[in-house]
């Protein structure tokens, strides 16, 4: 296994340590990817033994993707985040790209095995996605866009064994709105930033949540108010703003790094909750209640290690 800098010495070759390997992948952080599938299936009426398939390969390729991530940024994180797993010697650079790249392997394998050609025709465009952010776009203004169609497309990676995945697009752009907002945030961890920007993300995210809970198509006010598919919904978006929100108006006040990136931090961790209120605004309330109690977990997990 590797310890310290000398067994990140051998070029990749030793094996690199589980806990090692965890912050490497960002690990809590994909608590929020199965959400995507999940919220995607739902609108496209695609929701069966498939989906979890396409779940799994939804965390590999996060999974490559935050690899990559590293890969590409050793050399600035030897400068910014020296705590990081390449710069600090638990993983070699080697032993990062072999990471990413079996990891792709395997996000593909696992979307052919669960979807077949259509599952594919939507995850091979999406590793391109993830790859093209991490080694070209990332540090371009196109950076926020390339992160949104990486979500957006794995929204649509879950409706994708469906006749037709147009019923998903919806959902996909919400998803990819709140990837934006977050991705312009994530941009400014260690530097700070002005106060206008997270007034800006905070006006975004209250219509993103809009857009989530908003009663679905056909609803009707009863003599007691909305009927009770349209409350799980509007419930959820508004417990998905109250959390983002919160940490962004606190960002409005005080814009230093520290309060930037646990924004960024509450946006990754309540990203379920916001995944949640599509799959029950598509009629799947028990899939959404799932996926709001990954909203705690992934908070606790994100206290041992960074999903940043």
């Amino acid at each position: 296994m590797c310890h310290g800098r000398r067994g990140a010495g051998r070029k990749g070759a030793a094996v690199i340590a589980l806990r090692d390997l965890l912050d490497l992948v960002r690990a809590p952080a994909a608590l929020s990817v199965p959400g995507d599938v999940l919220a995607g299936a739902a609108a496209g009426r695609a929701l069966g033994p498939r989906t979890a398939g396409l779940a799994c390969s939804s965390v590999c390729l996060y999974w490559a993707g935050m690899a990559a991530n590293d890969w590409a940024d050793r050399g600035l994180d030897a400068v910014e985040r020296p705590e990081r797993p390449i710069p600090s010697g638990r993983v070699s650079p080697g032993g990062a790209l072999a990471v990413a790249a079996g990891l792709t392997a395997a996000g593909l394998a696992a979307a052919g095995l669960a979807g077949g050609r259509r599952a594919l025709a939507v995850a091979v465009p999406l590793a391109a996605a993830v790859w093209s952010y991490d080694l070209v776009a990332k540090k371009t203004p196109a950076g926020p866009l390339v992160m949104a169609l990486c979500r957006g497309l794995d929204v649509l990676l879950g409706a994708s064994p469906g006749r037709s995945i147009a019923g998903a697009l919806p959902a996909a752009l919400t998803v990819a709105a709140h990837t934006y907002l977050l991705t312009a945030l994530s941009r400014h961890e260690v530097t700070g930033t002005s106060r206008g920007l997270p007034a800006a993300t905070l006006a975004g995210t209250v219509a993103v949540a809009a857009s989530a809970g908003r009663p679905p198509a056909g609803t009707t006010l009863g003599k007691g108010g909305l009927e009770p598919q349209a409350v799980a919904p509007a419930a959820l978006a508004a417990w998905y703003a109250a959390q983002f929100g919160a940490t962004q108006a606190r960002a409005c006040a005080d814009p230093s790094a520290p309060r930037v990136r646990e924004t960024v931090v509450s946006g990754i961790v309540s990203l379920p909750a916001l995944q949640a209120a599509l799959a029950a605004r598509a009629g799947a309330p028990r899939t959404g209640l799932a996926l709001a109690a990954a909203v705690p977990l992934a908070r606790r997990l994100a206290r041992k290690l960074s999903p940043t």
